[in-house]
């Protein structure tokens, strides 16, 4: 029992260590942000997007949308997108092999015709059968192709699109009416070395939608959105605008980002061994720009918004972390040899190897805490005093980050009006603590052992 017992110990302190480390580090990515955000405050007052819309360094953007049976909703998504405020873009929805009326309602709505449109075939993939366009909507363009999932639907997207930056966003994603404006900012400020920029994702759940815009914000009646809410604001405004600020940024979310077509054309988009097909590309992007030694930036840009509808079942919501773990784990090790490589800058030495302890091994070492405190309750060694001071501590450091990103996102965005939105998302904050945290623990426990075992479903 002694060198159990000595395990266990040490067990422990790694698990002390990890907790005060990890929770260290998010306070800093919160300070962080509060200064990023303070300073993207005072840059947008003196910046009115009506006077950018005639500003001639506006480059054309190509917007590129994998829709695979999405017929419900496929119609509604791509007016709004044909409505959005830019003076140059074109909207790319690339039916990527739908068994339902995806295509038809497409070609019924929007009049579509078949075109002989020539294109260069920069990246291999499945077969393209046709390419509509249409009269009365001259900005859209809708490629037909055999299934091939959403990284080939994306490369197909890439072949066709006609413009120097594109945005890559969900079928089922509904940008704010100013997003591209916001997001162009980036490449305004820095021409030369931008190459790619990621906006904040929100949450519809709650909201009234018309015409594919959120007219106005609502909470979530869902238990399991609410929860979710806080974790995209710490995500999102805790998170990704702190490693930002560091230049240690390693995902721009597939819901919405822009970006420069010809660098990820060089590294022949995005690779399709993948079910994290975001993370991987801005990984691979970074490790080609950093061994080509070309100067560059990517960025994430707290203020251009894109509503996207969170799982409100809990097997929708597992089979989503599962792939999203999946996708984590597959971008370190394709791209392993960056970790804790100088060559690589802070990528390498700090944000890959705070993915690999915090992201990718983080959930084995919060549940193996979870097992010794199960183990010692049985037991009967367990120190309640130590159990429960460490228990309130932890409680505590997760809802001191929760309503610090509660308000980064009143002071950023002021998207919940009510009184009783914020009380709702402060309990949520509470609450998902118990369970919920630890569900989702378990979750990326198991989609590391699928990833082991060669599961590549979505």
């Amino acid at each position: 029992m002694s060198f159990i017992t000595t395990l266990f110990h040490l067990i422990e302190w790694i698990i002390l260590v990890y907790f005060f480390a990890l929770n260290f580090l998010y306070l800093l990515f919160t300070i962080l942000s509060l200064i990023g955000l303070t300073r993207h405050h005072q840059l947008s007052t003196y910046i009115l997007f009506k006077e950018m819309l005639h500003l001639p360094s506006l480059k054309p953007i190509s917007i590129i949308v994998p829709a695979f049976n999405e017929e419900k909703t496929i119609v509604a998504n791509v007016h709004s997108l044909l409505a959005l405020e830019y003076p140059n873009y074109e909207v790319v929805v690339v039916n990527d092999g739908s068994t339902d009326q995806t295509l038809k309602q497409l070609i019924t709505h929007f009049h579509l015709k078949k075109t002989f449109r020539v294109f260069r075939k920069v990246i291999e993939t499945a077969s393209i059968k046709n390419i509509y366009l249409s009269p009365t909507y001259p900005k859209l363009v809708v490629v037909d192709k055999e299934n091939g999932q959403k990284s080939d639907a994306l490369n197909a997207g890439l072949n066709v699109a006609r413009f120097p930056l594109f945005c890559a966003i969900d079928s089922d994603s509904l940008l704010d009416k100013y997003a591209l404006l916001k997001i162009i900012r980036p490449f305004l400020e820095e021409p030369a070395n931008m190459v790619a920029a990621g906006g904040i994702i929100r949450l519809s759940n709650g909201s009234r939608i018309e015409y594919g815009q959120v007219k106005e914000v609502g909470f979530p009646r869902n238990l399991l959105a609410q929860f979710q809410t806080i974790e995209y604001l710490r995500a999102f405004l805790g998170g990704r605008t702190g490693l930002s600020m560091l230049k240690s940024l390693l995902i721009i979310s597939g819901a919405f980002g822009l970006f420069r077509k010809k660098e990820v054309l060089d590294i022949q988009g995005y690779r399709k061994e993948t079910v994290g097909e975001d993370m991987d590309l801005v990984v691979r992007l970074q490790r080609h720009l950093r061994e080509k030694k070309i100067p560059y930036q990517i960025r994430f840009v707290p203020d251009p918004i894109c509503w996207t509808e969170a799982p409100e079942k809990l097997k929708s919501l597992t089979r989503q972390r599962n792939r999203w773990h999946r996708g984590l784990i597959e971008s370190i090790t394709y791209n392993r040899q960056m970790i804790l490589n100088p060559r690589y800058g802070l990528i390498g030495l700090f944000a890959m190897p705070f993915y690999v302890i915090f992201e990718m091994l983080g959930p084995f070492i919060e549940f193996a805490g979870y097992l010794i405190f199960l183990f010692y309750l049985f037991k009967g060694g367990l120190n309640s005093q130590f159990a429960l001071l460490f228990f309130m501590v932890a409680l505590i450091f997760g809802i001191v980050i929760s309503l610090f990103a509660i308000l980064l996102e009143e002071y950023s965005a002021y998207q919940f009006p009510r009184f009783w939105h914020i009380l709702g998302l402060m309990g949520a904050s509470f609450l998902e603590n118990f369970i919920f945290r630890q569900y989702l623990t378990l979750v990326r426990v198991k989609a590391f052992l699928d990833f082991f075992l060669g599961k590549k479903e979505w």
